[in-house]
């Protein structure tokens, strides 16, 4: 079920709802347990932001071609869980929006190529969407770029070293990107202005920094049952995300005590650097440049064309800072 941030009976929420069943008729994978695990996940849904926020600025153009839209706002959901399946093998996470992951029924192996199959249905989708070549060939930088930002994370991981410059240069790739992507191609394929086209961009990667940093700190501060996913997964993973990172900053010593690759950490361990780290200020520090990123993104938005749909992306853009899942 679709999470409940876009108001009922939206323009974007009706096409949204309408994504849902189009998505379903546009992947199609051989195995039958395989096709009906993703099936499973891609009905689930989640928040929907990435295809929500391409409709929301493709309002802002002149061009409402239905088969263009729903198809590019079906490759940014593609692209999406594509990572999603990814991350959950490299995460080990039993469950996805409450549908136990693939990898812990069949394997990493079926889950990775799972996770490849829906990068093909993604530029399926992005061939029909696209204008021009050079739609494809965004699309297939935008691409690389995430991918690249995952890879530098895990040659990050374990590093103690890790500064403030790694982590933004590694979340502009891994999430940011796909957030900038999704509103600048909904402004673009809409026929938007090209000023607009360029504040969406712009608009979505400060969106996106604000966002990894709220993820990262409601790993250390949140409540699982609200999140919905297992709370200090990165620290135990050692993957030096942005509160550890400040709390480093604050007293190297804390390196003494982190999780080392093959380490047995229990759940008192953790929950104990999870206390130092708030202690620290790391935690406090995080939410103070998520703050800053969106406070950046309002005063972007605020140069885009007056009116309701401007108005819902500034009250998105707050909620989404104050989110507690």
């Amino acid at each position: 079920m679709m999470q409940t941030i876009w108001q009922p009976n939206s323009a974007v929420a009706n096409e949204l709802k309408a994504l849902k069943p189009y998505l379903a008729a546009n992947v199609k994978i051989d195995n039958a347990a395989i096709n009906q695990r993703v099936h499973q996940l891609l009905a689930a849904g989640g928040k929907f932001l990435r295809p929500g926020f391409f409709y929301l600025f493709s309002q802002f153009g002149t061009e409402h071609d239905s088969v263009r839209l729903q198809a590019g706002a079906a490759a940014m959901e593609l692209l999406h869980v594509a990572t999603l399946i990814h991350d959950d093998v490299i995460d080990e996470s039993p469950e996805r929006r409450h549908v136990t992951t693939i990898h812990q029924d069949y394997g990493q192996r079926n889950a990775i190529y799972a996770g490849d199959l829906l990068f093909t249905c993604y530029f399926d989708q992005v061939l029909i969407a696209a204008k021009s070549a050079d739609d494809i060939r965004i699309n297939t930088a935008a691409m690389r770029a995430i991918l690249q930002g995952e890879l530098d994370q895990m040659s990050h991981n374990y590093d103690p070293t890790t500064t403030v410059d790694d982590y933004l240069a590694i979340a502009r790739g891994k999430t940011a990107r796909l957030f900038s992507l999704s509103c600048e191609q909904g402004a673009h394929f809409a026929a938007a202005p090209e000023n607009v086209v360029k504040l969406a961009q712009q608009i979505g990667e400060r969106l996106g920094l604000a966002y990894q940093m709220l993820d990262d700190v409601l790993d250390f501060a949140g409540d699982e049952a609200l999140t919905q996913k297992p709370v200090l997964n990165d620290l135990k993973d050692g993957v030096y995300s942005l509160p550890l990172i400040y709390a480093l900053t604050a007293d190297p010593n804390l390196a003494t005590i982190l999780p080392q690759p093959g380490d047995k950490i229990s759940n008192e361990h953790l929950l104990m650097i999870r206390d130092q780290v708030i202690a620290l200020g790391g935690v406090t520090q995080a939410q103070q440049l998520a703050t800053h990123y969106t406070k950046t993104a309002l005063n972007l938005i605020d140069q885009l064309p007056a009116g309701e749909t401007q108005q819902t992306i500034r009250r998105l853009v707050t909620e989404l800072l104050v989110r507690n899942h």
